[in-house]
């Protein structure tokens, strides 16, 4: 049977563009009809463990893949995947709770968290292309600038504070909601 937040799971990571594929083990016919209530991209119906290791590393060739399991039947195919997602077991991310869609919240945090990344290497990398020729004396002979060591240390400081809270606004970040979702490029 379907769990109730399935569909909405799919739905959210498709609207992310993220193609869904269901791979199962269970007969074709049934598959079809799990699979059209889901409203998944495709579905692999029949697949034994070792089979799913091998459909996992040809659906590779398109992209990355990302691999939702919740049985030990899963392990290969979940090693075998970029990112092996599992329900209840162990992988590289972990579901506590036997909801799909928080597959979708999953994905959404990883994309904050990346781009608060990209945000403190640009604000740490712009703060050291100024602080440190001040600090080293370089626009002494054309703006007659200098730096007081202690300002130097404040400064510092204050560009860890800045990283520090930038970093903390993930906190805030509510990765449930879909509303911001935004389709990968290509």
């Amino acid at each position: 049977t379907m769990k109730e937040d399935s569909r909405q799971a799919v739905s959210e990571l498709r609207n992310m563009g993220i193609r869904v594929v269901m791979l199962t083990g269970d007969n074709e016919r049934t598959a079809r009809a799990i699979g059209a209530q889901a409203g998944v991209d495709d579905v692999i119906a029949g697949v034994l463990p070792d089979g799913k290791e091998s459909v996992i590393r040809k659906l590779q060739q398109y992209g990355k893949v990302a691999m939702v399991g919740d049985g030990i039947n899963d392990a290969p195919a979940l090693t075998r995947a970029d990112m092996g997602i599992a329900i209840g077991a162990a992988a590289d991310v972990v579901l506590m709770k036997s909801r799909l869609s928080d597959v979708a919240a999953a994905v959404r945090l990883s994309r904050a968290t990346l781009k608060n990344i990209h945000e403190n290497l640009f604000w740490a990398f712009f703060y050291n292309v100024i602080g440190i020729p001040l600090a080293a004396g370089v626009w002494i002979p054309i703006f007659g600038w200098t730096l007081n060591p202690m300002f130097g240390a404040a400064a510092m400081s204050l560009s860890s504070f800045c990283v520090v809270t930038n970093a903390l606004r993930l906190n805030l970040f509510n990765m449930h909601d879909a509303k911001k979702d935004k389709k990968l490029k290509n």
